[in-house]
């Protein structure tokens, strides 16, 4: 068997691999050149000792190099159980080694790796650290190409990424998919849709959203209930959100119920700047001031209810507030 070097593409970046990676990398190929398998323990332990790319650049050479040898020495034709490979992709995505962590995820591959929704999820989840919708969509290609299902978590990642890089046309997109493919959305989903729907001033896609929400669950969170009082508000119906509001109040556990509190200072102080913003000029004006006595009108019929609202107003009422 040739005798194989780490040289040759570990240290491509500049730093090198670690001393614990080469030290299993030289011992592992020593085996294999005595035509004996290496421990499994071995390579588990060169798995969790990556600590950057070259380590992870070593790491998918000897995976290469023992699928060969299992398949030619030991006539082993199947990949590296499952764990092996949910752990390298961990590994890749810890360190950010995104070229390989892709590779992890190809359905045939020179590797012996078998992927699997979770490895995709670890990748997804340094694109959500990174607010990296591009690397988002990447993924998720990967997976349709290897046939890996949609998953309930798997739409949590997504909604959030495209939450977070304000991306309403991706999170549209994405919808349709996940519904299509028949996923359960969680609860934390339908809350960052329905409240990214409200952030967009998009009355239609709130209601879409509040009817998928309630025909698989009844009871409101804080986020979809503030959602729905916002579409509410939307369309010049101040009473109506009072109305959720209070009822978030009397059917929510105690330990929410705090959460009304700061939910409403947002509705007042940060939610009329984002709906004001994606107006166009010649329409903030008229926006500013039916946001401001709606409000109002919902802060008023809160009390009336017997609601007691502790909601600081000054930045509804500023005008340097708001940007007309």
């Amino acid at each position: 068997m040739a005798r194989y070097s780490y040289f040759s593409e570990a240290s491509t970046t500049g730093g090198g691999p670690t001393e614990a990676v080469r030290e299993l990398y030289e011992k592992m190929l020593k085996s294999i050149e005595a035509k004996t398998m290496p421990p499994d323990a071995w390579l588990w332990s060169l798995i969790e000792s990556c600590t950057n790319q070259e380590d992870i650049t070593l790491l998918f050479q000897i995976l290469q190099i023992l699928r060969k040898f299992r398949l030619s020495n030991l006539r082993i034709h199947a990949n590296f159980n499952c764990n092996i490979c949910l752990r390298v992709a961990e590994a890749c995505a810890a360190v950010g080694a995104l070229d390989f962590g892709k590779k992890a995820l190809l359905e045939h591959n020179v590797y012996g790796l078998t992927p699997s929704v979770g490895s995709a999820h670890y990748m997804l989840l340094y694109a959500k650290e990174h607010n990296d919708a591009k690397l988002m969509v990447e993924i998720m290609k990967l997976m349709r190409r290897s046939h890996l299902p949609l998953q309930p978590g798997t739409a949590d990642i997504i909604f959030r990424i495209c939450y977070n890089t304000d991306n309403w046309e991706l999170i549209s997109e994405y919808s349709k998919k996940f519904l299509k493919a028949g996923v359960k959305l969680h609860r934390t989903t339908f809350d960052i849709w329905m409240e990214f729907a409200a952030k967009q001033g998009d009355v239609e896609s709130i209601w879409e959203v509040e009817k998928l929400r309630s025909d698989s669950m009844k009871q409101h969170t804080l986020i979809s209930g503030f959602s729905c009082a916002k579409g509410f508000l939307l369309v010049r119906k101040p009473e109506s959100a009072a109305a959720i509001v209070h009822n978030l109040s009397q059917n929510l556990p105690d330990m929410m119920r705090s959460g009304i509190k700061i939910q409403l200072q947002k509705l007042v102080s940060e939610w009329p700047l984002e709906i004001i913003k994606r107006q166009k000029e010649e329409d903030r004006k008229a926006i500013t001031t039916s946001l401001k006595d709606d409000i109002n009108a919902m802060i008023h019929g809160l009390l009336n209810m017997g609601l007691k609202v502790i909601v600081n107003m000054d930045d509804l009422t500023t005008r340097e507030s708001i940007p007309c």
